[in-house]
């Protein structure tokens, strides 16, 4: 059995919740509408949480079960990640320089202790419309933590021109969104996936 290390990162921003919850006030006439197609909307939004309330302690995460006694036991991710990298988004730690630095050795097997990841080198560019930068993905970042298989075919089909990406998809925690803004840093940090700036375009270029 795969197992890779996900760990979990903190909230999108306010602005994107309001994004992605617009349509949410056509619903207040139809009250039996609204309940039954909100909970599969956005099911991360629980991350969503002001700077004071991030990281910290299981027991009052609203994820763990404070009356388990087990959940007293673990340790808080605010002291855990004392030793990491500091990042400005999501929960203040870069997780990738830390796992390049040695900070963090995620294991990959289940069973076998010693199994070494498979990482695929290979960035993925994509061309965005308008202004905004191109999106590059990188393989090699995420298969140092995730089997191929995590992705694959479920999520993403391994072919070129297979896969029709949205923002708003996206938003609704679906493909890219699967992990980030759950298990992984915010989609509201644009630029750590749109990072390869397009050409300027002449002056006397026809729009």
């Amino acid at each position: 059995m795969r197992l890779r290390s996900i760990i979990a990162c903190v909230p999108l921003t306010a602005c994107l919740l309001l994004l992605a919850t617009a349509a949410i006030p056509a619903f207040a006439a139809e009250p039996a509408a609204a309940s039954a197609a909100l909970p599969t909307a956005n099911p991360f939004n629980r991350l969503l949480k002001p700077p004071a309330k991030r990281n910290l302690p299981p027991a009052e995460d609203g994820i763990h079960d404070p009356t388990n006694d087990g959940t007293h036991a673990l340790q808080s991710p605010a002291q855990g990640f004392l030793p990491l990298v500091k990042s400005n988004f999501g929960n203040q730690v870069d997780w990738v320089k830390s796992l390049d630095e040695n900070r963090i050795n995620p294991r990959n097997e289940l069973a076998d202790p010693t199994a070494e990841p498979f990482v695929f080198d290979l960035n993925i560019e994509r061309e965005v419309k308008g202004s905004m930068p191109d999106v590059v993905y990188p393989h090699k970042q995420h298969t140092q933590w995730l089997d191929c298989a995590n992705c694959h075919p479920d999520i993403f089909i391994p072919q070129k021109g297979a896969n029709q990406i949205s923002m708003a998809a996206i938003l609704m925690g679906k493909q890219c969104g699967v992990c980030h803004g759950k298990v992984a840093f915010p989609v509201s940090e644009c630029r750590k996936c749109h990072s390869k700036n397009k050409p300027p375009v002449a002056a006397n270029a026809k729009p």
